[in-house]
């Protein structure tokens, strides 16, 4: 309950601050949103199988979003950073739609 609330005070605070992005960090910020989608999306999930742990919410969300911006980091020095971005975005939003379809199994039981 308490990821609940810190996930809808901050963005409420986004919204309500709109903070400025320095043009260096704007390429990592798409792929720190689904990143960070993704985790909330699979605590969701584990909270409806019952298996759900903070701690294991706070490293998993940590790490998505910081291991998606390194990629993105790596593929911006190697000159690939839009294919690698597109990579992640697409493995994520696979992860996303996976966990979407175990939540709509278990709340509409279809």
């Amino acid at each position: 309950m308490i990821a609940a609330i810190g996930l809808l005070l901050g963005v409420l605070a986004g919204l309500l601050l709109q903070p400025d992005i320095p043009t260096g960090l704007e390429p990592y910020l798409p792929i720190a949103v689904v990143a960070a989608l993704d985790a909330v999306l699979g605590a969701f999930r584990a909270h409806l199988d019952g298996i759900f742990d903070d701690k294991v919410f706070v490293v998993s969300f940590m790490s998505n979003v910081v291991l998606a911006a390194l990629i993105v980091f790596l593929g911006d020095q190697l000159g690939v950073g839009s294919q690698l971005s597109t990579g992640v975005t697409v493995v994520l939003g696979i992860r996303i739609f996976s966990n979407a379809a175990a939540i709509r199994r278990h709340v509409f039981h279809a």
